[in-house]
């Protein structure tokens, strides 16, 4: 039934409501109100099948970088995990807080040391760690999850026996102090909150045999609970736009769209990592011969890098499968910013 408030006009429709207000196009023009309708309209029916897809599966997140840092990038990181919640997804963030813990180690004096991209952690950095991951980045996350929308709530790894680990080593064998490095997680805790409709994020301070805590790089936590979890995505967000061939080489470098477990295993074991990349890249390589289907590194930096990931056709950074190295073992570059 027509308006009888709008005037119809000869050769002209009349348009849903957009912004409380009824639009008129002619059939020969299309106002750009309209047009900026039809594109959100767009964008959603695109999404309609990765939603039904993913609808009721597990996507862990380990949220790190300038995401975590950067306001604007935070808030919408929030709000985006809020939107994958509330489409029936089941995401679980996983942190670490590399930052804020450097920073608050450089204001009271304790020094930061690095060995094969973990930080070494003796009694003083531990109580760093606690502080900053416990005192200030979870309570911020769940802060800011919920006024998004999203029911987070806040979960340290020490928390039900979620993270159980050992004495962690550097890769030649070095000292790391209290590392810990994932033995065991028991997931019950995490299966309830999700069962119950909540939102996990968790801090990645676990505990070992001898009821000492340990500071556990939040990259590998993450693959050991996406798995643990029998997770359908692990995502990693990142400063990079994802992982590169011959990285560092302005002349050859180019983006990885999509790479097979067994080749980056390969490039793990070549060192033809940056040291930061290497904790994120054995979680993956772990989870995926673990038995998660895919793991993505994404750009942090970019806004809404994980529902585009999610929920579109196009995809951003860096895809691992095992079916890639299944199928030929190759690896599929791009330049940076390229569609998949």
């Amino acid at each position: 039934m027509s308006d009888p408030s709008v005037p119809s006009m000869p050769g002209s429709t009349v348009a849903p409501r957009i912004g409380g207000r009824r639009i008129t196009t002619a059939d020969h023009v299309s106002t750009e109100r309209v047009e900026a309708a039809q594109e959100k309209a767009a964008v959603l029916r695109e999404a309609l099948p990765w939603i039904t897809r993913f609808h009721g599966q597990t996507v862990v997140i380990k949220y790190g970088g300038n995401a975590m840092v950067d306001d604007q990038l935070k808030r919408s990181f929030a709000a985006d995990v809020a939107l994958l919640h509330f489409v029936g997804l089941k995401p679980v963030i996983v942190h670490g807080g590399g930052p804020q813990i450097s920073e608050l180690a450089g204001s009271l004096g304790v020094a930061s040391r690095f060995v094969g991209g973990l930080r070494v952690t003796d009694a003083a950095m531990m109580d760093v760690v606690r502080m900053a991951l416990l005192g200030k980045v979870n309570p911020e996350v769940v802060s800011l999850v919920t006024e998004a929308g999203g029911p987070a709530v806040g979960v340290a790894g020490t928390d039900a026996g979620l993270l159980q680990v050992r004495p962690a080593v550097g890769p030649h064998g070095e000292d790391l102090g209290l590392v810990g490095e994932v033995e065991r997680v028991d997931t019950r805790y995490l299966n309830e909150l999700l069962a119950d409709g909540f939102l996990p994020v968790v801090a990645t301070v676990g505990r070992d045999a001898t009821g000492a805590d340990r500071n556990v790089n939040a990259d590998l936590a993450a693959g050991a609970i996406a798995a643990a979890l029998h997770a359908s995505k692990l995502v990693y967000l990142t400063d990079v736009p994802g992982l590169y061939l011959d990285f560092g080489d302005p002349e050859k470098q180019a983006l990885m769209s999509e790479v097979g477990v067994d080749r980056l295993d390969e490039m793990l074991g070549a060192d033809e990592l940056h040291e930061g990349m290497r904790p994120k890249v054995r979680s993956i390589v772990h989870a995926i011969r673990d038995g998660v289907p895919q793991a993505h590194i994404l750009d942090g930096r970019v806004l809404h890098a994980v529902l585009i990931e999610i929920f579109t056709d196009e995809g951003v950074g860096t895809m691992v499968t095992s079916s890639i190295a299944a199928r030929s073992g190759a690896a599929m570059a791009r330049p940076a910013g390229g569609a998949r």
